[in-house]
């Protein structure tokens, strides 16, 4: 089957909300963040960390630009290029020693960024953190959801700049031994390292929707603008519904799946990269189902050394039926790599279980571009 190319971007829509749109769906559903909590509107930076990293149930609504950039001043000093010197590849820091212990042979480089990247935002439980209409954003540093919090609703914000030249110069949202966390119709951009990162401890139940991972960048690792560090989920006991999502301009690991993650990956649309899309390393269990994959040379790298099931045709698929309550949709692609394999003993993993619903992938090519990201409630 053949998909037309379809080059995003959709002009994002005002809206005004002081309340949370929708509900999630799949594993993290039923999750209430701040509940009904009255609206607070931060007007400073000071302010916007006070809220999300107190004690209290917090509705927290941005209705502008949140700049961090300088805000906790610089740091030079020696790092090194592993992936060349060019003015279009990423350089790295030397964070834990990162370049003395894994690059030795790496050239040297100098480096300059921005401390208040590399650590993010401390969320805490029971938040929702809320943009107004295209407004929400946060610059300069991302969101970091601490261990043991839970109930949390991030929503309809844009995360960018994060030392977009430096690997280990920061993510966008950090989740790690975290519980029933919904990240809908966010926008990430320019991002130094993970634009969604699960760290190694279990994060329980975790639902991305309706999200534009953006991975334009004028730095890269494979240093052609092709953001490589996308989505890494390898937590120990990580539940994680991806749907509705426009993935788009990556090179590689969107997403890197290991460690023990159940993933159930729903009509999501990725567009135009020059690597890969799935790494699928031991402990990932990855079930994906009327996803749109539409230039994508390489849709997951071989060997798989976890299990997947791609959905591959309507006879196989009937199986999906006793796990999820519902026939699995097969996905779509033009020209793409190939992506077929039908381990099915993991899909047990999911009965009894919230599970999103899945529509053809025809539906996900005509509505993900114009829905996901910021803007587009």
């Amino acid at each position: 089957m053949r998909l037309l190319p379809f080059l995003l971007l959709a002009a994002a829509t005002g809206t005004s909300a002081a309340s949370v749109s929708g509900a999630a769906e799949g594993f993290a559903k039923g999750v209430t963040g701040g509940g009904s909590a009255t609206a607070v509107y931060p007007s400073t930076t000071a302010e916007l960390v006070s809220y999300l990293g107190d004690s209290s149930a917090r509705v927290i609504v941005l209705t502008k630009t949140f700049d961090f950039t300088s805000s906790e001043g610089t740091t030079t000093g020696t790092g090194c290029a592993p992936w060349g010197t060019a003015s279009a590849c990423q350089v790295a820091i030397n964070k834990d020693d990162w370049c003395t212990n894994y690059q030795p042979d790496a050239p040297s480089v100098s480096v300059s960024y921005d401390n208040a990247g590399v650590l993010g935002i401390t969320v805490t439980s029971n938040k929702s953190l809320l943009g107004d209409g295209s407004s929400g954003v946060i610059k300069g540093k991302g969101l970091r959801i601490v261990s043991g919090a839970s109930n949390i609703i991030i929503q309809n914000i844009a995360i960018t700049d994060i030392n977009p030249r430096y690997v280990w110069g920061g993510d966008a949202i950090t989740l790690n031994d975290a519980d029933l966390v919904w990240i809908d119709h966010v926008t990430t951009a320019r991002i130094g390292r993970q634009h969604l990162v699960l760290g190694t401890s279990a994060d329980n139940r975790v639902t991305v929707s309706n999200s534009y991972f953006n991975g334009v960048s004028s730095y890269s690792a494979t240093c052609d603008g092709y953001h490589y560090w996308g989505i890494y989920l390898t937590g120990s006991n990580d539940m994680v519904t991806l749907k509705g999502n426009y993935i788009y301009h990556m090179s590689g690991r969107s997403p890197k799946v290991a460690g023990n993650t159940l993933l159930h990956a729903v009509n999501n649309y990725w567009y135009d990269s020059s690597g890969h899309a799935f790494e699928i390393d031991a402990g990932g269990y990855v079930l994906a189902e009327g996803n749109v994959f539409q230039n994508i040379p390489t849709v997951v790298t071989s060997p798989i050394s976890g299990q997947l099931f791609t959905s591959p045709d309507a006879s196989t698929n009937s199986i999906c039926s006793t796990y999820l309550g519902h026939t699995c949709q097969v996905n779509g692609f033009g020209s793409s790599g190939t992506f077929s394999q039908a381990d099915t003993a993991f899909l047990a993993n999911f009965e009894g279980k919230n599970i999103a619903s899945a529509d053809t992938y025809s539906v996900a090519q005509s509505s993900v571009p114009g829905n996901a990201g910021q803007g587009n409630l």
